[in-house]
């Protein structure tokens, strides 16, 4: 709309966004983190059930705009590349409202030869850096397992229920759609809607999230002897802020986990997406054993500047483009 041709972003906080760019790449810099600078265009996209792609004509080829600079990343580590992160623009299809837009700014980062615990530490002393720049404010910080929160607010171990039982939770939280809903979404459900708002303010991260939601991370046995995967998520006042892993090497797993998330794209007819080739043959040459997080500078900017909205921190959302 016409009336729409200002920014979102007034004056001030465009000058503050300015600076935490800086503040992110100094903080990487003086660790001899290397920045790289990677495609948001390919021709290959993530698998994922719950991650759409915005779909590209090159050429007369089809093209996807990257949902992460992840797969292009662990190329990057396969070759040797040591400790690397990105500061740039990712997308997503049908991410819209107060703290989603289609196109926004993430940080990524992978430290080789660190496991998941290592990496959150690292994000509580950048984010703790941030928040008490310019302040004698202290970041409260928490870290807890999964299975312990789930368990402290819905009564079920979320590792052990049975699919029944998750289901009946779903339907009861949600609708009856739940009722033949598979065990990763009505986990996500129940988590987002029952879990996260009761969670402590400050920084908090989970982790050893459920083997059916482990994506590119490995799975390896928590303190009670249940198969987890080694995902960590980080949340910043109850709003989730960034994902992270002990990212999986083994590239005969990783092929299986992109086989069935196309088998669960099929079953919920949504559009087909082929296998990253290229991604497996790194994988195949070796990719070093790394942690990866990955960090919505957007939202992260809307709790320094405790705006309202995601239009409020970008120059442009998608509604004023």
């Amino acid at each position: 709309m016409a009336d729409h041709w200002q920014p979102g972003i007034d004056p001030s906080s465009l000058h503050y966004r300015s600076e935490l760019l800086q503040s992110l790449r100094s903080f990487f810099q003086q660790r001899q983190v290397l920045e790289v600078d990677v495609p948001v265009l390919a021709r290959s996209t993530v698998t994922d059930i719950n991650i759409e792609s915005i779909n590209n004509l090159v050429s007369g080829s089809s093209g996807y705009l990257q949902t992460s600079p992840e797969y292009f990343m662990k190329r990057l580590l396969a070759a040797g590349s040591g400790d690397i992160f990105c500061l740039g623009k990712a997308f997503r299809d049908a991410e819209s409202g107060r703290r989603h837009n289609p196109e926004f700014t993430m940080l990524e980062w992978y430290r080789c030869g660190w496991d998941e615990h290592q990496l959150m530490d690292e994000v509580a002393e950048l984010i703790g850096q941030l928040v008490s720049s310019g302040t004698d404010a202290q970041l409260a910080v928490t870290k807890l397992g999964y299975g312990e929160c789930f368990k402290s607010v819905l009564g079920v171990d979320p590792h052990s229920a049975e699919l029944a039982s998750l289901q009946q939770l779903a339907v009861n939280a949600s609708s009856d759609s739940w009722a033949q809903e598979n065990r990763a979404n009505c986990l996500d459900l129940l988590f987002s809607l029952s879990v996260e708002p009761q969670l402590p303010d400050g920084l908090v991260f989970i982790y050893d999230y459920p083997a059916c939601q482990a994506a590119l991370a490995q799975l390896h046995l928590n303190a009670q002897g249940q198969l987890v995967s080694r995902r960590f998520e980080v949340f910043f006042n109850s709003m989730e802020l960034a994902n992270g892993y002990m990212e999986l090497t083994d590239a005969v797993q990783q092929r299986q986990r992109f086989e069935k998330d196309a088998e669960q794209r099929s079953a919920h007819n949504k559009p087909a997406i082929a296998i990253d080739e290229k991604l497996m043959a790194a994988l195949d040459s070796g990719l070093p054993a790394c942690a990866g997080v990955a960090l919505g500078v957007d939202r992260l900017l809307m709790h320094l500047l405790g705006a309202d909205s995601i239009d409020q921190v970008m120059p442009f959302s998608w509604q004023r483009c």
